[in-house]
């Protein structure tokens, strides 16, 4: 005969293991596509940065040593789009179409056609040569060009340190049709990393020296209000979806929701991951620039603009 105290701890335990977990402890969804994995597209390049995704869903992306603006068709076909770049940085298309570029060669903002022709948006602030411009989003609403002005000394320049009239490494705002930036975060110690929300009312910026990532405000003017820390990590480029998850970079990509709770990891098998936007023609897939390669990742979310 079974011993009815073992019998009970055993039935017991059967209950337990068979009961689902409360709603709270389930797992959830994953965002990637099931089973997928980052996809190698190429190895080719010394350091890649900047990916922006133009309204076919076609990805640019740079490779800043090199000089050099590279373009990934949705039919997965890899070209160069424009040598001489510029030495661009950070990208991202305009409401027009044109690619806005970071163009830290000479410290500029570029705007650059479909046939490759660019023009300078910006060279200075206040007659002072900027840092040199890192990354850039631009409002929907409004179209402004929010930019992070880090510095990092480049073996193509000629000076050997910062401007110290700019006061410091900054996140600016240039209204649309304005050739005078302003300052809206004079703050931090390095920011790097910037993406606003597709409403155009909230704008995220990693202070990738402190390790830390803020949220703000825009208010009507352009300028933000109520900085708030999203995150306790740092990041180089980044990227958000439809869902509001903000993508950041570094050691691979981690995302987190738009309360600031961690939901995923995605391990890259490089050094450094530079930068991160969604392409394809539905915006779901993961495109990521990682030292001297770039993957794809198939998503379950798409991402926004």
């Amino acid at each position: 005969m079974k011993n009815p105290l073992l019998f009970g701890l055993s039935l017991f335990a059967g209950l337990v293991a068979t009961r689902p977990l409360p709603a709270a402890a389930q797992q959830a969804p994953s965002l990637i596509a099931k089973q997928a994995q980052p996809r190698l597209v190429a190895k080719q390049f010394t350091f890649t940065e900047g990916p922006a995704v133009d309204k076919a869903g076609n990805v640019f992306f740079t490779d800043q040593p090199n000089n050099k603006i590279w373009k990934y068709a949705t039919d997965g076909k890899l070209t160069v789009f424009l040598d001489k770049a510029g030495r661009a940085n950070g990208l991202y298309f305009d409401k027009m179409g044109r690619l806005l570029a970071c163009a830290d060669e000479n410290n500029q903002l570029w705007a650059i056609g479909p046939d490759g022709k660019h023009t300078v948006v910006l060279d200075n602030a206040q007659g002072h040569r900027l840092n040199g411009p890192n990354d850039l989003w631009i409002s929907p609403s409004t179209q402004g060009i929010y930019f992070t002005d880090p510095y990092y000394q480049r073996p193509y320049w000629t000076r050997q340190a910062p401007d110290p009239a700019l006061g410091g490494q900054k996140v600016y705002f240039l209204a649309r049709g304005s050739k005078e930036p302003v300052v809206v975060d004079a703050q931090l110690e390095q920011p790097n990393g910037i993406i606003g929300t597709p409403d155009g009312r909230q704008l995220y910026v990693a202070d990738i020296k402190a390790n830390k990532t803020y949220r703000y405000q825009i208010a009507a003017d352009g300028t933000l209000t109520n900085r708030q820390l999203f995150v306790e990590q740092g990041s180089d480029g980044m990227t958000i979806d439809s869902q509001g998850n903000v993508y950041l970079t570094g050691k691979g990509v981690t995302i987190y929701s738009p309360a600031g709770k961690q939901l995923e990891h995605i391990a890259i098998p490089q050094d450094w991951t530079g930068n991160v936007c969604f392409g394809g023609k539905d915006r779901k897939t993961l495109f990521i620039t990682a030292s001297e390669a770039v993957y794809t990742l198939p998503m379950q979310v798409a991402g926004v603009q």
